[in-house]
């Protein structure tokens, strides 16, 4: 049995939780879904420009961990803007870090 997953720091919740193609119509355009510690990990590298290192520690994973999480979001990312879907940013297992001046959340899986 698989030990439990360790929750990733992240800022806050998102400023967007969606992003649409333009001209947006609702029916036969899919969702791609980016967890919100994905959100955070491109935050920091690419906007941030930390390094992986850096932003790991940040995140409170290693930086292998950080580096898939990257990787992944960027795939779910451009997959979004390639096939115009429609990109939402929600769940996955995240905790606001202690001591913040922020409510501390949990979220776990994609929320209907």
């Amino acid at each position: 049995m698989p030990r439990p997953r360790k929750p990733r720091f992240v800022d806050g919740p998102p400023i967007a939780d969606n992003f649409r193609p333009h001209p947006w119509k609702k029916k036969g355009i899919d969702t791609v879904f980016l967890p919100l510690e994905g959100l955070e990990a491109i935050r920091l590298s690419d906007f941030e420009g930390l390094s992986q290192e850096e932003a790991a520690k940040r995140m409170n994973v290693s930086r292998a961990t950080f580096g898939r999480i990257l990787t992944q979001a960027r795939k779910k990312i451009a997959e979004a803007l390639v096939f115009g879907k429609v990109l939402r940013i929600e769940g996955g297992d995240y905790e606001i870090p202690p001591g913040g001046h922020r409510r501390r959340r949990r979220g776990r899986g994609i929320p209907f």
